[in-house]
């Protein structure tokens, strides 16, 4: 790619990103409309997936849901970079599977979220966490068998040692990233503007390692999200006006994943996102603890509700974890270029 021509890519990434954080900005204060008139508040939960009582959950976050935050805010999020992806940026082989994830992962988040609307605080607040795992499930496989089958991939890359053959084992293992993903970054969305600053972060790594790639449209579609994420966070920063809702978190993680099969860069997912996995796996962690020993490893899970119950402000926690994330999206971005994915 010469100069000329890698420049003009770069104005298109950084026009699809602008375009997605005005497009958010306009639609946000239509969402807060509705959101407010209609009263789509969010419902805290009051009981844990192994049905007991989240005492100290409710401790920490009494006041906040006495404010009366609407949910459902991702919704701002897939409109724009649907739009943007859809009339600017769409492309068979870079950007109909993550955008196929994007709405599918909408879909099933937005149900979700009307049931939590619905529940009144009976304390079960949404979707039962089996009928979600096996929808997010069915929406990565049928997008795994498109990846094999259509898109014709069937090696992944390891760092520093090559690409390894899979065949039709691919379909398994894209649907294990982009179903561990999604969750992960559902459980991590818990503080104001934690999961959005991740977010921001892990597709921002990845549209660089598409870039450097020459994947320049999938880049292209990763810096749409960072646009739109801004956008977001400009109001669900500490204390946030919004919240994404399941509908911003479950589409968001499965695009996510899906972007990391794309650019063959998966094995640096856990480095990129670590948080996403140490969120996802405190909560593991917990509930295992729980059922095999009848006791807890965290105050609260997962981990930012344990550094809440200990004392640590939310707004620091938040913080914290950026620099965190800031660190390992580098170190990703970095592994990329030494380990062969570029």
């Amino acid at each position: 790619m010469d100069i000329e021509t890698l420049s003009n890519e770069l104005v298109n990434i950084f026009l699809f990103s602008v375009g997605a954080f005005v497009l958010s900005i306009f639609l946000t204060p239509i969402y807060t409309y509705y959101a407010y008139r209609y009263k789509f508040w969010k419902h805290q939960r009051t009981t844990s997936t192994t049905g007991e009582v989240l005492q100290v959950f409710t401790r920490l976050h009494a006041n906040k849901f006495k404010r009366n935050i609407p949910t459902m805010a991702g919704v701002i999020i897939v409109l724009s970079m649907t739009a943007v992806t859809w009339l600017f940026n769409l492309d068979r082989s870079q950007t109909w599977l993550p955008l196929a994830a994007l709405l599918g992962g909408a879909l099933v988040g937005l149900a979700d979220d009307i049931l939590n609307l619905r529940s009144h605080g009976t304390g079960v607040a949404g979707m039962r966490s089996s009928l979600k795992f096996l929808s997010i499930s069915l929406l990565a496989a049928a997008l795994g068998w498109f990846f094999y089958v259509k898109l014709g991939v069937d090696t992944i890359h390891l760092p520093f040692i090559g690409d390894w053959v899979l065949g039709w084992w691919i379909i398994p293992l894209f649907t294990l990233a982009v179903v561990s993903t999604g969750n992960a970054v559902n459980i991590s969305d818990g503080l104001d503007g934690l999961a959005g600053g991740l977010i921001v972060l892990s597709f921002g790594s990845y549209g660089l390692i598409a870039l450097m790639q020459g994947n320049t449209l999938l880049a292209g579609f990763c810096f749409t999200a960072v646009g739109a994420l801004l956008s977001y966070l400009w109001f669900n920063i500490y204390p946030a006006r919004f919240f994404m809702g399941d509908v911003g978190s479950f589409a968001l993680g499965t695009s996510l994943g899906v972007v990391a099969m794309l650019t063959n860069a998966l094995f640096l997912l856990p480095i990129i996102g670590v948080l996403f996995v140490v969120e996802a796996g405190s909560s593991v962690l917990q509930i295992m603890s729980k059922k095999l020993f009848g006791r807890k490893i965290f105050i609260s899970a997962p981990i930012h509700h344990h550094l809440e119950a200990i004392g640590w402000p939310e707004t620091k926690i938040t913080m914290r974890f950026w620099v965190i994330g800031c660190i390992s999206g580098f170190i990703g971005v970095l592994l990329a270029l030494l380990g062969g994915n570029v």
